[in-house]
């Protein structure tokens, strides 16, 4: 019987990526979600029956003990934005990531790759890198042979920071943004996949490992880029951060007052905290070179889901195309 592999949050943004990879390896994957109803597309992924979305509450001892049992291998996927609720920071982040780490060492589970994020740090200024360090400590303490990978912002067709910013390009001659100078060094969302399938397969020695893309760029840079990409001309506007600290406190406030019916999505106190540090692979690190995988280059990926936000969309190309016959 082939090799079982338990993918918590593997519904999410990248942890479909490595179901998937996982599928082709020809393992059979389970994931483990909130909602397995909102989940039935991974069984596209492989033969029928290889990839099965099963219910489990990362709060709860016996639900995440239960995703587990059988499996070879286990990765964490589960990650949050949300500060507030019973899915928060820590909850998610420190505290599940605590239980999947535990259990899977009581379980004599072999392989557990745990997702976490460059910056992760117990004393590091923002809550989110807090929790995630906290998260990382847990399980180093209770899975020694762990393998951890910390990504720079990840991008890919689903992701909620390219496309975010493409969709405010259609609002406005302004694209507002804060921390325009801070470094980022975007990883694309396979290439972590890989890195998480080679930590399954042992293919990676244990530890952590920082992940990073081809180029790094500022915000204000990498705006430029993604503006380029959708062919709309705006004004990137770089807030200073104590305008961004009064827009995200006014948004957390609003989000407080309706006890959390209004969740804020656009910009938080804690990311704007975030902001302030650079987000680039360190040095003297373990990163995807360490794994033998080299970084899809960002420009050749992101036209390939960006169109949709060009003025034209996917006539973009056709139209550009009839100009230049008209000038010859």
């Amino acid at each position: 019987m082939s090799k079982l592999v338990t993918i918590y949050g593997g519904s999410g943004f990248v942890g479909r990526y490595i179901a998937r990879r996982m599928a082709k390896e020809g393992w059979r994957v389970r994931v483990a979600v909130r909602r397995p109803n909102e989940a039935l597309f991974v069984k596209t992924y492989g033969s029928v029956g290889q990839v099965e979305p099963v219910l489990c509450n990362i709060r709860d001892d016996a639900s995440v003990r239960s995703a587990m049992l059988g499996a070879d291998a286990v990765v964490n996927c589960v990650g949050t934005f949300d500060r507030g609720g019973k899915n928060n920071f820590t909850a998610v982040q420190s505290e599940g990531a605590t239980r999947i780490a535990r259990l899977a060492t009581a379980e004599g589970i072999g392989k557990l790759v745990h997702l976490s994020a460059i910056g992760a740090n117990i004393d590091g200024a923002s809550l989110y890198a807090q929790s995630k360090g906290e998260g990382e400590a847990a399980v180093l303490a209770a899975f020694p042979n762990a393998v951890i990978l910390r990504p720079s912002v990840i991008f890919g067709s689903e992701d909620n920071f390219f496309n975010r910013f493409a969709a405010m390009t259609r609002t406005g001659p302004v694209l507002p943004i804060a921390g325009g100078a801070t470094r980022f060094q975007p990883v694309h969302v396979d290439d972590v996949a890989a890195a998480a399938v080679k930590g399954v397969l042992g293919q990676a020695a244990p530890g952590v490992y920082e992940l990073g893309g081809r180029d790094v760029d500022s915000l204000k840079g990498l705006m430029e880029r993604m503006l380029g990409v959708v062919q709309r001309r705006r004004l990137v506007l770089n807030m200073p951060f104590f305008v961004a600290n009064i827009i995200a406190s006014l948004l957390d406030f609003g989000s407080a007052l309706t006890l959390g019916l209004i969740k804020n999505t656009v910009l938080t106190r804690d990311q704007v905290t975030s902001l302030r540090s650079d987000n680039v692979v360190g040095t003297d690190v373990k990163t995807l070179a360490d794994m033998g995988i080299t970084p899809s280059a960002m420009d050749s990926v992101l036209p390939e889901y960006l169109w949709c936000y060009r003025p034209s969309g996917q006539y973009a190309e056709i139209k550009n195309s009839a100009k230049q016959l008209k000038k010859a």
